[in-house]
């Protein structure tokens, strides 16, 4: 069974509909402390030409994705096309102030004028609150005055069509998500082929009708090449146990003759929890195997055995130093 790419999913209290597949644009940001691997400029507009000019009409950014370098070279990929293509989508994220980690109302509203300057656009599709764990004092976020109220605003205000929360930490956003209505919420590296730690926030979301994207279904790199090859799990160097578990997915592929990163791909996306999963591209070749894998055919037989396999609950970012230039 092969993916429909062109089914959308509308947002439930909002006035948009997302495609199933959706484009990160983090490593574009040349980011080398958290993959590995630097992306010059020239690398970065040549995949942002690729995606433009590809069927997956939705990317995902970020204001603090390399201090906004990420934003900076979209804005400057789009504004080479002379606007955004007809029906593409972007979804971008408040950040706080990254010196002094401030996260109110103000510097919210600071954060999306700066988006909406770096991306060249006057509305942002989804808007999402970012990182709010990280903020000097979580009260500032949630806070009367504060990022998430105002976050509210921008939606009545027409600067964004719908209002999301994207983190990390599941016991930070799941109150989150029972004291404010979002219409969206992105989870990473904890809802995939070895880690179904957010599962117990996925169905909360679908109990309030929020919609859920999922990042990171290949773990950081592990499921898509194999423990041999990316041995990093959740951005850090992965242990015995998940190199384990990740060789007996590989050797599960192997037998049926599927992709390891097909396979790892299409459980995000065939899950009833999920409308879009979101898989990060550092260039063409990306952007073209992204298509692939979500087209290639899985045989139900490789489904049933990779259902049996052992997985873990735990946070698998529960130690992560995040470095975001």
């Amino acid at each position: 069974m092969t993916q429909n790419l062109q089914k959308m999913t509308k947002l439930a209290r909002a006035d948009l509909s997302i495609p199933p597949l959706c484009l990160g644009m983090t490593a574009l940001a040349d980011m080398p402390d958290t993959y590995g691997y630097g992306v010059d400029e020239a690398r970065a507009m040549r995949t942002l030409e690729a995606v433009f000019n590809g069927p997956i009409a939705f990317i995902d950014t970020s204001r603090n994705y390399g201090l906004g370098r990420s934003e900076e070279r979209i804005g400057k990929a789009i504004k080479a096309r002379g606007g955004l293509p007809k029906g593409f989508l972007i979804s971008s994220k408040l950040d706080r102030n990254m010196d002094t980690l401030n996260f109110d109302g103000a510097r919210a509203r600071q954060s999306v004028e700066e988006s909406l300057k770096a991306l060249g656009v006057s509305q942002i599709d989804l808007l999402h609150l970012h990182d709010p764990e990280y903020a000097s004092d979580l009260k500032d976020v949630t806070g009367k005055g504060g990022a998430a109220e105002e976050l509210f605003k921008m939606k009545e205000e027409g600067l964004c069509k719908a209002v999301g929360l994207a983190a990390g930490r599941t016991d930070i956003m799941m109150p989150m998500m029972r004291d404010f209505h979002f219409d969206a919420i992105i989870t990473h590296n904890r809802y995939t082929l070895l880690n179904r730690h957010a599962l117990p926030m996925l169905e909360l979301a679908k109990s309030r009708d929020i919609t859920v994207l999922n990042a990171a279904p290949y773990a950081s790199g592990i499921l898509a090449k194999g423990a041999a090859k990316a041995p990093l799990f959740a951005y850090m160097p992965a242990g015995d146990d998940i190199k384990s578990k990740a060789n007996a997915i590989e050797a599960l592929c192997a037998k049926h003759g599927v992709a390891m990163g097909a396979a790892a791909l299409q459980f995000s996306m065939r899950s009833p929890y999920v409308a879009s999963t979101i898989c990060g591209v550092s260039s063409p070749e990306r952007v073209q195997q992204t298509i692939d894998w979500a087209n290639q055919v899985i045989p139900d037989a490789l489904w049933k055995e990779l259902e049996a396999l052992p997985f873990d609950m735990d946070d698998p970012e529960a130690n992560r130093i995040y470095k975001p230039a």
